[in-house]
């Protein structure tokens, strides 16, 4: 089992049936860290804004890319504070954390004290991206499992209980693999995270887990090593 864990969520993951957010999905999730919080598990969160915006599509509407990224950055302290909110409701004790300054809602992210809410039991949500544009929230999630000393990433996906050879909705024939190294990933072009935040995994020798959350439970089988998955290391 992992002491310390860094999860990452995508900004869909918290959407249902049309809604930006699912109330029956944060309550669950709620639950699930709560379990993993039991175990005396250290928990920090980065999560995306898909559920809003992406910059990147906004682009195909004229909007420029560095002010579309600034708004899907914006988008992610949304989702922060909605976790934050589903959290607290379970008695949770969290913290947000942006790479934004907007003192109003949340603290600036600064390494140390990161790292001191995580020993005090407190879940980290980090949320702003990496505070630049160009720059996904894959990389915001290598990043900062780097700097809080993650045992490991847990790559939650929609669906998906790993990373296959081609994608699984679409060829039948598609073989999930159980275990990888960063640089098949890159070399075999397989859509895990971007290729910067593989590299900047590889280089901080952070592993990676690629598991499905939609399975109940299945996050806090991530955290014990159990969970259907696929490792890269």
């Amino acid at each position: 089992m992992y002491k310390r864990v860094l999860l990452k969520l995508s900004g869909e993951a918290l959407s249902g049936d049309g809604k930006t957010f699912d109330p029956v999905v944060l309550d669950t999730l709620a639950e699930e860290v709560r379990q993993v919080l039991d175990m005396g598990v250290e928990l920090a969160i980065v999560v995306g804004g898909g559920n809003f915006i992406r910059g990147k599509t906004l682009t195909e509407i004229g909007i420029d890319r560095v002010q579309g990224d600034y708004m899907g950055m914006l988008a992610t302290i949304i989702n922060a504070l909605a976790l934050q909110s589903a959290f607290e409701r379970h008695g949770l004790h969290t913290r947000v954390q942006t790479s934004i300054d907007i003192n109003k809602v949340a603290e600036p992210f600064i390494v140390r004290r990161a790292r001191r809410h995580l020993e005090k039991g407190r879940v980290v949500i980090v949320g702003g991206g990496t505070g630049s544009p160009y720059f996904s929230t894959d990389t915001t999630a290598a990043l900062r499992a780097s700097e809080i000393k993650a045992d490991v990433i847990l790559m939650a996906k929609n669906g998906v209980d790993g990373v296959y050879s081609a994608d699984p909705k679409k060829d039948p024939t598609a073989v999930r693999y159980d275990t990888l190294s960063y640089m098949d990933v890159l070399n075999k072009g397989l859509a895990v995270m971007d290729s910067t935040a593989i590299s900047m995994c590889m280089d901080n020798h952070t592993e990676l887990q690629v598991f499905n959350m939609n399975e109940p439970g299945n996050i806090v089988k991530a955290v014990q090593g159990t969970a259907v998955c696929t490792i890269i290391k």
